[in-house]
C-alpha cells in the first residue's frame, strides 16, 4: 500500500541521500512572554527540560554542545551529517549581531550542514528574515514557528501573548526566501473540540509550510498548567491514545497533501509527566498507530483537502 502520509524520514532521504540528524543547542535565549516584554511566566504548558538532551546547556558554547551531540549520536550512526537545532525558547529573540554570531558559530562546525531555528511568530522581523535568508543561500535552513493553535482564545489560555494573525504575518515575511518553513500544533487544548482540530488543518494548510509537528497536550511538572490541573483537573479533557489517533487521522485528511509530517506526538520524561499516561508508548509507536488507523480506514493525507 502506498504511504498514507508524507513522512519526515522519507523527506530527509530524498533531500540529502543519507541520514541527517538534528543536534539540539541551548543558546541562552528567553521569550517575550517571559522577560516582561509581553508577559511573564512563559507559555502555561512549557518546561524546556522535557525536550533538552543532557548535552545541551546555555553554560556551554555552541561548539561544545555540538561536539557532545556528535559524540552522543556517532556511535549509533557512523556516517551522517548534522543540523544545528536552536530549540530552547525563542531563537530569533535577540539582536541581529548576536544572532549572526550564534548561527555563524554553529555553521563553523565541520559536520554541521545547516540550521533549524525554533521561534515564535512575534519574534520574526524583516531584518531577521533577511539574515536567515543569507544563510539559506549556501546551507539548508529551516525555521519552525510555534503556532500551537489557530484560535486566539486558546492562545490566550496558553499565555502565548500573540495572535494567530501574527502567525500569518510571520510566514508572510519568511516565505519565498528559500527558507524551509515548519510549524508546531498542540492537539487537545482545553476548550477545543474535534471540529476545531479539523479546522486547524484547514487553516495551517493555507500557510507556506513544508513541515508540521503535532503533539498531544501534556501536563508537565513545574508549569503553570500543572498548577491549574492540580486545582481543577475536570477542566482538562485529556485525550486517550485511541482518541488522539482518530483525531490525528481526521486532521490529516483535511491537511494539504504535500505537507511533511515531522512528528505526531511528544515524548516527555516520565519523571516530569503528570498526565496523560499512554503506557510509555514511544513516538514511533504512535506514528505506527496513526499509519495503521489510516490504512484500515482507507484514509490518506489530503483526502478531504479543498
Amino acid at each position: 500500500m502506498s504511504e498514507v502520509f508524507n513522512s519526515y524520514s522519507k523527506y530527509i532521504r530524498e533531500t540529502f541521500g543519507e541520514r541527517v540528524q538534528k543536534i539540539s543547542v541551548d543558546a541562552g535565549f528567553t521569550c517575550p512572554n517571559r522577560d516582561g516584554t509581553k508577559g511573564r511566566g512563559g507559555c502555561t504548558y512549557c518546561n524546556n527540560d522535557t525536550f533538552n538532551p543532557i548535552y545541551t546547556s546555555s553554560q556551554k558554547t555552541i561548539i561544545q554542545q555540538l561536539n557532545e551531540g556528535v559524540a552522543f549520536f556517532e556511535p549509533k550512526y557512523k556516517a551522517q551529517k548534522y543540523l544545528a537545532y536552536f530549540q530552547a525558547y525563542t531563537n530569533t529573540y535577540d539582536s541581529i549581531k548576536r544572532l549572526k554570531a550564534l548561527y555563524d558559530e554553529a555553521l563553523s562546525h565541520p559536520k554541521v550542514i545547516g540550521l533549524v531555528i525554533s521561534t515564535r511568530p512575534d519574534a520574526i522581523t524583516r531584518e531577521i528574515a533577511d539574515l536567515i535568508e543569507e544563510y539559506a543561500k549556501s546551507h539548508f535552513v529551516s525555521v519552525e514557528i510555534g503556532i500551537e493553535s489557530t484560535l486566539d482564545r486558546s492562545l490566550n489560555l496558553l499565555n502565548r501573548c500573540h495572535t494567530y494573525n501574527e502567525t500569518i504575518d510571520a510566514f508572510e515575511i519568511l516565505k519565498n526566501r528559500n527558507i524551509h518553513l515548519g510549524a508546531h500544533l498542540i492537539i487537545g487544548i482545553p476548550g477545543e473540540s474535534k471540529t476545531d482540530f479539523t479546522e486547524h488543518a484547514v487553516q495551517v494548510s493555507k500557510l507556506p509550510i513544508e513541515f508540521l509537528k503535532l503533539h498531544q497536550l501534556q501536563i508537565i511538572k513545574g508549569t503553570a498548567m500543572a498548577k491549574s490541573y492540580k486545582n481543577n483537573s475536570n477542566a482538562f479533557e485529556l485525550l486517550s491514545v485511541n482518541d488522539y489517533v482518530e483525531i490525528v487521522g481526521e486532521f490529516l485528511r483535511h491537511l494539504r497533501p504535500d505537507v511533511v509530517i515531522e512528528r505526531f506526538s511528544s515524548e516527555s520524561p516520565k519523571e516530569l509527566l503528570i498526565a496523560p499516561f499512554w503506557g510509555g508508548l514511544k513516538n514511533f509507536e504512535i506514528t505506527e498507530k496513526v499509519r495503521k488507523y489510516m490504512q484500515f480506514n482507507a484514509y490518506c493525507q489530503g483526502q478531504l483537502f479543498k
